[in-house]
């Protein structure tokens, strides 16, 4: 299967008969993985779409992938969140596509605000790094409760009451505009030069 014919654009009214297809692939992927916010309503998604805060991905008139961006603390700062692929469209590279558009999507309607991703995903980590975001605790992210209160269809909400938001087992990421970001080593370069150091003392031997 190729992407060729995949459209990923902009979401609004149009697509929000997509809305309930959207819900399920959301709730069917937070299954498989055991963690994640398990539902969202089709109202809820739909109102992303009329008021242009989503991505939508079309193959033909059939819903493939989706993502949508949130405000926060009067507009400081703006999440990203939702991100979905269609199981039978996976590995084509289709995520990265709809994760660029929702950052541009972002950057084009806040062009000031911060944003920010929670995930347990590595995939997703990697894609945000690549965009320039930055791993920070939890603490870091908007303090707006309304936001938090999003968590609590999360199979691990538990985690995060108890440890008054600070802690969870999601990772935070955060994009800040005002911030120049520098390309610097991935967390694991340390531990390869250290290995390969090793190696190499092992075959002087």
């Amino acid at each position: 299967m190729e992407t060729k014919d995949i459209r990923v654009q902009y979401a609004d009214s149009s697509h929000v008969v997509h809305a309930e297809r959207i819900c399920q692939l959301i709730f069917e992927s937070a299954q498989q993985r055991g963690t994640g916010i398990a539902k969202r309503r089709p109202e809820y998604i739909a109102d992303k779409m009329e008021n242009g805060k989503a991505v939508i991905a079309l193959d033909g008139d059939k819903c493939v992938g989706f993502s949508y961006i949130e405000c926060w603390s009067h507009g400081d700062y703006v999440a990203t969140s939702g991100l979905i692929v269609d199981p039978e469209y996976r590995r084509l590279g289709l995520a990265t596509k709809i994760k660029e558009k929702t950052f541009q999507l972002a950057r084009e309607r806040f062009p000031y605000a911060k944003l920010f991703s929670i995930t347990t995903s590595l995939a997703v980590m990697k894609l945000n790094t690549r965009l320039g975001y930055q791993p920070v605790t939890l603490s870091e992210l908007t303090h707006d409760q309304e936001f938090w209160q999003g968590c609590e269809g999360c199979v691990n909400y538990d985690v995060l009451k108890r440890n008054n938001h600070r802690i969870c087992l999601c990772y935070g990421m955060l994009y800040d505009p005002r911030v120049q970001n520098k390309p610097r080593a991935h967390w694991y370069t340390p531990y390869w030069m250290a290995m390969r150091n090793f190696t190499k003392k092992i075959f002087r031997l």
